[in-house]
């Protein structure tokens, strides 16, 4: 596809206005010579944001099958970071450099950087698709190839957005980006379905999914996307580059490693190490928005804070992000480790059916998302994302108060309307946030919002596990106790392994394994007489034993994610009765 664009003046920077203009003029005249343009660009970066959404979360379905495939028992003390670098390395990496790249694509051009993303996310999927080693050094290869391929997926979500709304006039812009942006959230759960079939065929095959993927959509944006946005002329601001990027990464890796047990506490949140690195994180970042207010060319424009829709939306947006990635972590729980194995699923075929199980969520992204986005166009953000962000809540609340072995129709319905409130929420508030800033800066503006949203995933890991484990610890050991020695377990060994710190109990129902035999190994308590190794050993033991820790830990877990749903509807009253515009002439 070719198409006689204006060349981009790259020698001085030019106005909001003019820019505006400018912008506006480059898709009026492609819409006239291409008009399928819009719609090819939408058909590509929503692949593009497919596939980086699909790959954060295939691997959270799917650990149990990679660590059998490399060797490594993920519930092994010594193997505890492996598992917490595997689920966070890809999420902190995209989380960290969205908004870099999208500084990057307003300097040198969005579609380069897209391009360019596609292309280095194709390469590490091809470096996944095999790997050489075994053991530690398996898990060292995957981790670095996730690192490598979360860089790529970074530059896709940085840019996808700034694409779409040059490509498309304000009044189609709410589709645009809802059909994009819905797509992005589906995917994380996606992701989900996808790694569950695939592991139970091979291990590598969720790697593999993504080569032929990758390599069609970087030839067809190659070949078929234009820029249409304005670059911004300048340097890359080095010191707000490195405070955000340290601060950010030190802040999400104290705050996942604040689950791991610390001396006598059940979490790490009094470990100086992880202290240390929440305040350091937080100080650097502190630090990034003074150096923004004060250098010439910023990496973000802190100012654009200032617009209530901008600020607002992304306050709502990471709450609907972090409420999000603790929903899906506790359905994985809930379903793998009580759920399935009550109805005589093993636990080692619980991945796959947990995923199909958690379908619900799903269609009910997919069905509301598109919707929301057209009336959006028509209506404005607020009424949508205040109405799906009350939705959101309400659900959460509901699902504290079915029972723990609850009858799936009723579950179903309420992660439905948990997915129908996220779509109604999605879309408007993107569509609200990229409208809000001039023309010139949505690369940047595109990366902030991107950040909330893969900041808002990793958070979640460390806030809801931590809550869940701070709930599990007040009614676990007594109960852990209680059970084994009813089968016959000595008193003092049943003592002993309740005394263990709840996060391998919730690690082992997060991935669909018994722990009772590696809890009781080291005493050899099954070996000895009197004992019931059959019950301990099956299906139904364990998720007896847990459901009641269970169900305390979820309800501090749910009401929490009530309350941030409730904090991203008073964000949501800020949002535009329509989109403000930025002097855009269509």
């Amino acid at each position: 596809m070719t198409t006689d664009i204006e060349p981009m003046d790259s020698s001085a920077p030019m106005s909001s206005d003019s820019a505006a203009e400018q912008t506006a003029r480059r898709r009026r005249r492609i819409d006239h010579d291409h008009p399928r343009y819009k719609w090819i660009a939408l058909s590509n970066t929503t692949l593009g944001t497919l596939l980086a959404a699909v790959n954060a979360s295939i691997v959270l379905i799917s650990l149990p099958a990679i660590f059998r495939g490399i060797g490594l028992n993920p519930l092994s003390p010594g193997n505890i970071s492996y598992l917490l670098w595997m689920l966070m390395g890809y999420l902190v990496v995209t989380a960290v450099l969205v908004v870099p790249f999208g500084r990057l694509g307003d300097m040198y051009g969005r579609v380069r950087i897209y391009n360019i993303g596609f292309a280095v996310f194709t390469v590490a999927a091809i470096a996944l698709s095999f790997d050489p080693f075994h053991l530690g050094g398996g898990a060292v290869w995957l981790i670095v190839w996730r690192v490598v391929q979360g860089v790529g997926g970074a530059m896709l979500m940085a840019s996808s957005s700034a694409i779409l709304t040059d490509a498309f006039p304000a009044n189609q812009r709410g589709m645009a980006l809802g059909v994009n942006m819905v797509t992005a959230v589906a995917g994380s759960f996606l992701g989900l379905l996808v790694g569950g079939v695939l592991s139970e065929w091979h291990w590598q095959a969720i790697f593999w999914v993504g080569v032929p993927i990758g390599l069609l959509g970087t030839v067809w944006s190659m070949r078929s996307l234009r820029e249409l946005g304005v670059r911004t002329p300048g340097r890359l601001d080095w010191a707000g580059t490195m405070t955000f990027g340290i601060g950010l990464t030190v802040l999400l890796i104290g705050i996942t490693y604040g689950i791991q047990p610390y001396g006598e506490s059940t979490t790490g949140w009094t470990n100086p190490v992880v202290v240390g690195a929440i305040a350091a994180g937080l100080g650097l970042l502190v630090a990034f928005c003074f150096i923004e207010l004060r250098v010439e060319q910023p990496m973000v424009n802190i100012r654009l804070f200032r617009s209530t829709a901008f600020g607002m939306g992304n306050l709502a947006g990471l709450m609907s992000s972090v409420g999000r990635g603790g929903l899906q972590f506790m359905l994985i729980i809930w379903l793998q480790g009580i759920w399935l194995p009550l109805r005589g699923y093993d636990f080692e075929s619980t991945p796959l059916w947990a995923a199909i199980y958690m379908l619900p969520i799903t269609f009910g992204f997919l069905i509301a998302g598109p919707v929301a986005g057209v009336l959006s166009d028509r209506y404005g953000a607020r009424p949508l994302t205040v109405a799906g962000m009350a939705l959101m809540a309400a659900s959460f609340v509901a699902l504290v108060m079915i029972p723990v072995d609850f009858d799936y129709r009723v579950f179903a319905l309420l992660i439905f309307l948990n997915g129908v409130g996220g779509g109604i929420f999605t879309a408007p508030n993107t569509a609200a946030i990229m409208s809000s800033v001039p023309p010139a800066e949505r690369g940047a503006a595109s990366g902030v919002r991107a950040t909330f949203f893969n900041a808002g995933s990793s958070l979640s890991i460390g806030i809801f596990f931590s809550l869940m484990i701070v709930g599990l610890a007040n009614t676990l050991p007594q109960t852990l106790s209680n059970g084994l020695q009813e089968q016959g377990v000595s008193a003092s060994v049943a003592q002993h392994v309740a005394e263990l710190p709840p996060v391998g109990s919730l690690f082992a129902a997060f991935l669909g394994y018994n722990p009772i035999a590696e809890l009781l190994e080291p005493y050899h308590a099954l070996q000895q007489p009197g004992v019931n190794a059959e019950v301990l050993t099956g299906q139904t033991f364990f998720p007896h034993l847990i459901i009641e820790p269970f169900h305390a830990g979820l309800t501090v877990v749910f009401i929490a994610a009530a309350v941030m749903m409730l904090i991203g509807l008073v964000a949501s009253l800020f949002n535009p009765g329509r989109y403000a515009e930025i002097v855009e002439s269509d």
